[in-house]
């Protein structure tokens, strides 16, 4: 895929790093679209979003204005010069955005989930003929090749000007954040298409207002091109996701505490602890190969000798010897688990 550059996403709209799309999480009212656009636009946010229909969890909750809410999006754009934008997730839904002159769709985390959906709003798309800048969610689920294989049935329609979001993946119980973020998954999105626009969504991520500043510092210092971020004119009465919007005026305050790191700029002492990272990690591999040889090798006593592959007591000690060590040499506890579980299955493979 050969993504165009994020400032291609939007023709005509002057904007630098980070892109900020801002909008509430549903469209209600005509007075709350207009009212939230008018103070957003005074703030210099260019591009809004708006929820239309809402792919909600539980039958009965509110799921959305419907077709009824597009001519509140048009009359946005029409009175602040805003670009508009909603989330699609069936023909339908894409046929009335382009009627309505939207300037861009994003396909949420619950479509971008199934094939079929996806590849039914690339079609029409497609069939349109029009020109439409397209954003993706990850899958609710952390699969990486599902939300690569949403963004090819986008581009495979003949899009071009598509991005990605980041909202994070869900998981059972509670946590600090509603949607992990897994921070990994979007890196290797970005190693694989360096130049597909990234935006976060640190609304979906946190389920917290207080924690969307924390949320999108992380991201602009990973470099993404952006963010879009839930704001209404009053959070406390919204009908969804009350909890993680912010007012117009708090999202300014939340812009303007924001670094832009300088991704520019390479100083002689950075090149140097960068060469001293290769170093480091090419010894990491002629360690990791070496442990795999010796794997092999105890893999082909215990065939010889008729002992079990795996011994769970050996391992959950041992695994708790390193993390207590590797804690003591300020290392987390759950980075130490996650590579060390790697590691063991691939000995159990080697193994086998």
């Amino acid at each position: 895929m050969e993504m165009k550059d994020f400032k291609e996403l939007f023709p005509g709209l002057e904007t630098e790093r980070p892109v900020v799309i801002a909008g509430p999480c549903s469209v209600e009212t005509e007075e709350q679209v207009l009212s939230t656009a008018n103070e957003l636009s005074r703030q210099g946010i260019r591009i809004f979003r708006g929820g239309i229909w809402k792919p909600r969890t539980s039958p009965g909750c509110f799921d959305g204005i419907g077709e009824k809410g597009l001519p509140w999006l048009k009359s946005v754009k029409e009175k602040t010069g805003m670009l508009i934008s909603t989330e699609v997730a069936n023909r339908t839904h894409v046929e009335l955005a382009l009627s309505a002159g939207l300037d861009m769709v994003w396909i949420g985390a619950r479509t971008s989930t199934n094939p079929f959906a996806v590849q039914e709003i690339a079609d029409a798309i497609e069939k349109s003929g029009k020109d439409m800048a397209v954003l993706v969610k990850n899958p609710v689920n952390p699969d990486l090749e599902l939300w690569i294989g949403s963004l090819q049935r986008i581009y495979n329609a003949g899009v071009r000007r598509i991005g990605a979001i980041h909202r994070g993946f869900s998981t059972y119980g509670k946590h600090v954040y509603r949607n992990m973020p897994q921070w990994r998954i979007p890196i290797e999105l970005q190693r694989r298409y360096p130049d597909l626009p990234l935006f976060c969504d640190p609304s979906h991520i946190t389920g917290n207002k207080e924690l969307i500043a924390a949320v999108s510092q992380q991201a602009l210092d990973m470099n993404f091109t952006g963010l879009i971020i839930e704001s209404h004119c009053c959070p406390e009465s919204a009908l969804s996701d009350k909890e993680q919007q912010v007012t117009p005026d708090r999202l300014k305050v939340i812009l303007d505490s924001l670094i832009l790191r300088d991704s520019s700029t390479t100083t002689e002492s950075l090149a140097l602890l960068r060469q001293q990272i290769d170093r480091i990690n090419e010894e990491l591999l002629e360690l990791l190969a070496k442990r795999m040889r010796v794997s092999r090798e105890i893999g082909q006593y215990k065939k010889e000798h008729h002992m079990p592959v795996v011994q769970p007591t050996r391992y959950n000690e041992l695994m708790e010897q390193l993390v207590k060590t590797g804690e003591g040499m300020g290392l987390s506890g759950d980075f130490i688990r996650t590579i060390l579980a790697a590691i063991h299955e691939e000995s159990v493979k080697q193994q086998l």
